[in-house]
């Protein structure tokens, strides 16, 4: 299994750091320290899950009561640590909010780049780019076809070179 991941420089995951507290902490390293907590919430309920799937059923069978006791002792302490990692993402968000309160709010259509108000500008651009590439496109087709002309024509002409060269070679064989 993976350590636990670690809430700052060195420090262990259920302690909030003396330094950070002491100084003015801005809203992004309040969400990076939430983003840290919430990782060790999930590792933590990992390992509550991980010890309830070892514990055994009371199915008739005995069970050391040590053993039981241990166990137990186990998952009462992340049950506690995993509170104390709630409270501390609550004071976090709580954090995160007070610093935001004064921030005016974006709506999510502002947010979505695809979605404008002037929606016109972006038409008439994406039209005039169409009917640029359309033009380059109908010239690059007129060029080919004009090349396969002069090309056809080129294979005629060779092949009339040709006959004509034959047909003197056959005569210059008559006349020997």
């Amino acid at each position: 299994m993976a350590t636990p991941p670690m809430s700052g420089a060195g420090v262990p995951s259920g302690t909030f750091p003396v330094q950070q507290a002491a100084r003015e902490v801005n809203t992004a390293s309040l969400c990076r320290i939430g983003q840290e907590t919430v990782q060790d919430i999930v590792f933590r309920t990992m390992e509550i899950f991980q010890l309830l799937r070892n514990m055994q059923l009371p199915n008739g069978v005995t069970y050391h009561s040590s053993t039981h006791q241990d166990r137990l002792g186990k998952l009462q302490e992340h049950l506690r640590q995993l509170s104390v990692l709630f409270r501390k993402l609550r004071l976090v968000y709580d954090k995160c909010n007070e610093n935001c309160a004064g921030l005016d709010p974006v709506s999510t259509d502002q947010l979505i780049p695809y979605i404008e108000e002037d929606g016109s500008k972006h038409d008439d651009r994406t039209t005039s780019q169409f009917r640029l590439a359309s033009d380059e496109r109908r010239e690059v087709l007129e060029v080919n076809k004009k090349l396969k002309q002069k090309n056809q024509q080129l294979k005629q002409i060779m092949d009339q070179l040709r006959n004509l060269i034959w047909e003197i070679n056959s005569m210059l064989a008559m006349r020997s």
